[in-house]
């Protein structure tokens, strides 16, 4: 793990920014393409809105989600809607974009459909996590029954049933995740820090899933940090 911390979010975001840009480029001209997993909520709407104004080849990367609320895309709660509506403006209107939902009324009766969007999808050249106070990441919660096969499962993604937050969910299981060239934890918040420090103090994955990253043996997650 390499802790990044800047003095506030908008030190965070210009230095994030910078270091996406670079990632996505170098990805576009080593391999033609370039593969960037988001999170949604609102930690990351800034960091989106520069990142939409910034001149890339958008129609050389794809952009998908680390997880969804099992909702109608334009639903207010939507995180496919945030990304539409702040990430994929502007200069990065023409991104490509994978949905993880569908029109079926479970998550559970979709998954197959995420599965095959997915499998066309190689090694994401980044991945920007987020982190709940009860160290949850994408959708990957403590309180779920499906958290074993989320943190197990050979599988691309899976339907999750939270006890403890609104909504079915989809989300990409650790695997998926952690097969990326770039593996990024965004925190903003004073009440993130004592979370961290607690999650990297333990090695208790089902207490707490963000560990599963932040320990995993050979994966140099970078946490970007401000405390406002």
């Amino acid at each position: 793990m390499q802790f990044h911390r800047f003095e506030h979010s908008a030190a965070l975001n210009a230095d994030f920014a910078e270091r996406l840009i670079a990632i996505l480029s170098e990805a576009v001209a080593e391999r033609g393409h370039a593969f960037l997993a988001v999170s949604g909520g609102r930690t990351p709407q800034a960091l989106f809105a520069q990142l939409a104004s910034t001149e890339l080849p958008w129609h050389k990367i794809t952009i998908t989600l680390a997880d969804d609320r099992w909702l109608p895309a334009d639903a207010k709660d939507s995180n496919e809607r945030l990304v539409k509506s702040v990430l994929l403006q502007d200069k990065a209107s023409q991104a490509n974009f994978i949905s993880l939902v569908t029109a079926d009324a479970k998550a559970e009766q979709g998954a197959d459909t995420i599965a095959q969007r997915l499998a066309a999808v190689p090694t994401f050249d980044a991945v920007i996590l987020g982190m709940g106070e009860d160290g949850h990441t994408a959708s990957l919660f403590p309180c779920s029954k499906e958290l074993a096969e989320g943190l197990s499962t050979t599988a691309d993604a899976l339907a999750v049933n939270p006890t403890t937050a609104p909504y079915q969910r989809m989300s990409l299981s650790k695997q998926r995740l952690l097969n990326s060239r770039h593996l990024f934890l965004h925190l903003v918040g004073p009440a993130k820090l004592p979370v961290l420090n607690q999650a990297v103090a333990g090695d208790d994955v089902m207490q707490m899933p963000i560990r599963a990253f932040l320990q995993q043996p050979g994966v140099d997650i970078q946490v970007m940090f401000a405390p406002e």
